[in-house]
């Protein structure tokens, strides 16, 4: 109901109550209960200071009270108000009685009421239990994460802080001593520098009172410098400890969950999406002739000047191999710097993280790096300007992609390529030359700085120094061996070199071991700019120290760098973008845009369907197929070799016995290894004709040489299996051994068979003595032809040789050296010289001929004889053994067709298919192979319109989340 105390304004209550009594509640009259209210007001508005207001006032504040309440009493008449007159003491206590029970009534009753109403307020608040997602997880985890005591124990003190400032009555005391100083010593001149004062004093001859105030003052000189310095470095150590545990909590607050603060993802996720859009672009340039201007920090160099040493330190480890004088860096090594949770690295082409806090993973990632190196370098060439992209993440690390270059050199050296120099200095150009790149010019301190080799490069550049940050290393070595430090002084001023630059730094990389740490080489620096007389006599101001300012430096730059010229870079892109589009329109209408890569897989599943047509061949037509191309590659050495020696023979028993043993020679030697050729050969052909069909329906011809490429490929790996000549050569060897022919349509195959081959050889027999002889009279005379002189002379010899066979049908396949003799001397007596080789060689193909019109005859007269071979041919003239012969080699000739055909669909065809998409593979994986193998304007524009389209749209993105961060 009411608070009571002196915040009470009402009379009653003020005299009802007692000071302590009551709910507290700090709230306005309006706010009460309807009922507090109306009783407030009634006794408040009340002026009449004589009503004693107490019955009513506790009737009515205690309206929900359950003591009984009693009317007033009146004053005068009755025997109440004489026995108050004679018991005085009666009603005393009467009275203190009756106002305990007033006011513990009133208190019972206030503290109900106000526990009513505070009831009713509290129901009429809604459940805000229901809305507590709308408040991050991460708010909820904050007193879990944040030890606000100890920040704020961390946190200085207001008298440490004070401590820490200048005691600026002291300086200003100084100031005006110095301006007195310089006032009386200049004549009036404000505008001279301190040098020149300093000058100006030590040059004006003093008597020894001036001497000694000179002096004095000097010494209030360097005991401000000293105090100031002081100064500077309480306030470094105190923002490296804030930093340092800022350091920790960020790493904290990074290995939330994705709940987490959004704010740093987008930070962290930012350079990423920049590095992925210049990965693109580098691949993009090396075949295609666009412009790259998106910034990046080129980290150029003479060798062994500390690049990597300073790239290692503001990434924070050692992550390049390191050595001494040697050419280490080969390539260039674009570096990613972005921050992340945990200090780790990852190359753009692998999934492994190296874990930069363990040294073996570290080791492994300089190992890593080597072998890429050394993998890009093309045999013959010492540098490669192939790119090595990695990503480094971890707290604390400042987001900005550099670039570290090989280091430029003045003379070749043994072991070195001869176009070693000039190809550094192009692949330094290459990167510098892009007007919004940030040049990082490294010059070794502890060297002449006349030796320097890259400064006159980055000034051919950079003439005007609007993208260029010098940075002086080993500023140890070089105060330590400078007879005059002031040279360290002008160097960082930028007066000793004509190159120009936007800021000039100076850092140490340690002591030049190759073991040491990055906190080890942090403390040496630190320690060394602390107690160096460079930073201590004003030579070098403290913002142009350590590689900590200089990673700050460098990311400010690159980051304004990147907002003033991406969105250029965007629109670029965009108009390149249509103007390819145009393009394809007007020359492809009716084609998709597939790039390389998807006309490779349209390609790989054409030729896979190709593959698998082969097992869809039927049985039948591949054992045709066999055993046609079988006998066409071994019928020569059938007829020449086994049918016609033995048919030289006198007798059945000899002929078969001739034929047996030849028959077994060849199967052992010759017969397997055909067959598996012919199979092999087969299997190409049949392949090669799928593929040819198949371009016939729908084919791109930009396919050919891919699919020719496969093919020769996939043949040349498959082998046949081995094991199938042995088991071949059995079966073959079984079916010759054979001689029993069971019914008369096989006999009638056999004289099918020979027939056809003796009428095949007997033309190709004719046709050969028809070229040896020349044309006949008929086509002489209607072609208008003649015969050759040696024509000439083998007609004659022809014609002998014949009288010589018609005398002697029986003849045998050779002549003898008298019938030679006799056939020459009958030449020469007509006038024609000949030589006996060329008699035996008229001879052959005469006795060839005569042979196979007798064996043709002999054939016809054995068409019926299968009943004469079912009896052994006993008490029978005619012998049909060559029959038999040419039976076997078709059975023969049959069974291994169908064993081939078995091998073929069983088992080739599926390895083929196998080495088919094995090939197939390894053209995927190979990029040079795909661009040599599919090729043509319409795929390099297809590739353009991917990247472009590729490039923009991450561009774009990236401008996105750029604004979003602003």
């Amino acid at each position: 109901m009411l608070r009571a105390g002196s915040a009470v304004a009402c009379v009653a209550c003020r005299n009802l109550l007692p000071s302590r009594m009551g709910v507290r509640f700090r709230l306005p009259l309006q706010k009460l209960h309807p009922l507090s209210r109306a009783i407030h007001h009634r006794y408040s508005s009340n002026s009449n200071p004589q009503r004693p207001p107490h019955c009513l006032a506790a009737r009515y504040f205690t309206s929900l009270s359950r003591l009984p309440v009693r009317p007033p009493k009146s004053k005068s008449g009755g025997h109440g108000y004489q026995q108050q007159r004679s018991f005085w003491v009666a009603r005393l206590a009467a009275r203190l009685l009756k106002l305990r029970y007033i006011l513990l009534g009133s208190a019972v009753g206030g503290g109900y009421t106000a526990k009513k109403t505070f009831d009713e307020w509290k129901d009429m608040i809604p459940d805000l239990s229901e809305y507590t997602w709308v408040v991050p997880d991460f708010v909820w985890e904050l007193t879990e994460n944040f030890d606000l005591d100890k920040l704020a124990s961390a946190l200085p003190e207001i008298e440490e802080i004070a401590k820490l400032l200048p005691d600026m009555e002291k300086i200003g005391e100084n100031f005006t001593f110095l301006k007195s100083l310089l006032s009386s010593e200049t004549s009036g001149d404000p505008t001279l520098k301190a040098p020149e004062i300093q000058q100006a004093t030590a040059a004006v001859p003093e008597s020894g009172d001036k001497q000694f105030k000179k002096s004095s003052d000097k010494e209030k000189i360097d005991q401000l410098q000293e105090e100031l310095l002081r100064t500077q470095l309480k306030y470094q150590r105190m923002l490296e400890r804030l930093e340092k545990e800022n350091k920790e909590l960020r790493k904290v607050v990074l290995q939330k969950d994705d709940k987490g603060i959004h704010q740093r993802k987008v930070k962290k996720s930012l350079i990423d999406m920049y590095s992925e859009v210049l990965d693109i672009l580098s691949d993009y340039d090396s075949n295609y002739n666009t412009q790259d201007h998106l910034p990046r920090v080129v980290v150029v160099g003479d060798q062994s000047a500390g690049k990597t040493s300073v790239l290692e330190m503001i990434a924070q480890a050692r992550i390049f191999p390191r050595g001494s004088g040697e050419m280490m860096t080969r390539s260039p090594v674009k570096v990613t710097l972005s921050e992340g949770p945990h200090h780790v690295a990852m190359f753009k082409d692998s999934t492994r993280e190296f874990d930069l806090g363990k040294e073996e993973d570290l080791a492994a990632l300089r190992r890593e790096i080597e072998l890429r190196m050394r993998k890009s370098v093309k045999e013959g060439q010492t540098v490669s300007p192939e790119t090595i992209s990695l990503s480094v993440k971890g707290p604390g690390i400042q987001r900005m992609v550099l670039v570290d270059l090989p280091g430029v050199i003045s003379t070749v050296t043994t072991g070195m390529a001869s176009d070693t120099k000039e190809t550094i200095f192009s692949i330094s150009k290459a990167y510098m030359q892009n007007p919004n790149a940030i040049i990082l010019c490294i010059q070794d301190g502890s060297v002449d700085a006349e030796r320097s080799i890259v400064t006159d490069l980055v000034s051919q550049m950079d003439p005007q120094g609007k993208r260029t940050i010098f940075v002086l290393t080993k500023v140890d070595l070089a105060e330590k061996n400078l007879a005059s430090p002031s040279r360290i002084q002008q160097i960082i001023e930028g007066k000793l070199f004509p190159m120009k630059a936007l800021g000039y730094f100076a850092v140490v990389t340690g002591k030049g071991s190759s073991s040491e740490s990055i906190e080890s080489i942090k403390d040496y620096e630190e320690d060394f700019f602390q107690n160096s007389r460079l930073l201590r006599e004003g030579m070098l101001k403290a913002h142009q120290v350590t590689t900590k300012n200089l990673s700050l430096a460098v990311s400010d730059c690159f980051w304004k760098m990147v907002r003033e010229s991406v969105e250029q870079q965007a629109d670029a892109f965009k108009a390149s973008r249509f103007n390819l589009e145009t393009e394809w329109k007007n020359n492809y209408p009716r084609l998709r845009e597939l790039d390389r890569n998807e006309l490779f897989e349209k390609a790989k599943n054409e030729i896979l369907d190709e593959v698998i047509s082969l097992s869809q061949v039927t049985p039948k037509h591949w054992e045709s197929i066999l055993q046609k191309k079988l006998w066409e590659r071994v019928s020569t050495h059938v007829i020449e070799n086994i049918y016609l020696p033995a048919a030289q023979t006198m007798n059945s028993g000899t002929f078969n016995t001739t034929v047996d043993i030849k028959l077994k020679q060849w199967t052992d030697k010759q017969l397997p290894h055909k067959a598996l050729e012919v199979a092999w050969e087969t299997l190409q052909e049949e392949f090669a004709r799928f593929m040819a069909e198949y371009k016939g329906k729908d084919q791109d011809d930009i396919f050919d040489k891919l699919k020719e490429a496969v093919k020769d490929e996939s043949i040349k790996r498959h082998k046949w299996n081995e094991r199938a000549m042995d088991s071949l050569r059995v079966i073959q060897h079984n079916a010759l051994e054979d001689r029993s022919i069971t019914d008369k349509p096989q006999w009638d195959a056999a004289i099918q068979f020979m027939e056809e081959t003796l009428q095949s050889r007997l033309k190709d027999t004719e046709s050969v003595i028809a070229d040896m002889v020349g044309p006949d009279w008929k086509q002489r005379w209607m072609s208008w032809t003649k015969r050759t002189p040696e024509q000439h002379i083998r007609n004659e010899t022809k014609n002998e040789l014949e009288r010589l066979l018609k005398l002697h049908e029986d003849h045998t396949a050779y002549l003898a050296n008298d019938e030679v003799t006799t056939v020459r001397k009958n030449l020469e007596a007509r006038g024609v010289e000949v030589d006996p080789v060329l008699i035996k060689d008229t001879w052959h193909q005469l006795y060839r001929r005569h042979f196979l019109q007798k064996a043709l005859f002999h054939c016809n007269l054995c068409r019926r004889g299968f009943y004469y071979y079912q009896r052994h041919f006993v008490d029978s003239e005619l012998e049909c053994n060559d029959v038999v012969l040419f039976w076997r080699i078709q059975r023969m000739l049959g069974i291994t067709a169908n064993t081939l055909r078995q091998q073929l669909t069983n088992t080739e065809v599926r390895r083929l298919e196998k080495n088919v998409k094995e090939v197939l593979e390894d053209f995927g994986e190979d990029t040079e192979k795909k661009v040599q193998l599919i090729t043509g304007r319409r795929v390099q524009l297809a590739e353009d319109l991917k990247k472009v389209r590729e490039i923009q749209e991450k561009l774009e993105a990236f401008i996105e989340a750029l604004h979003k961060e602003k």
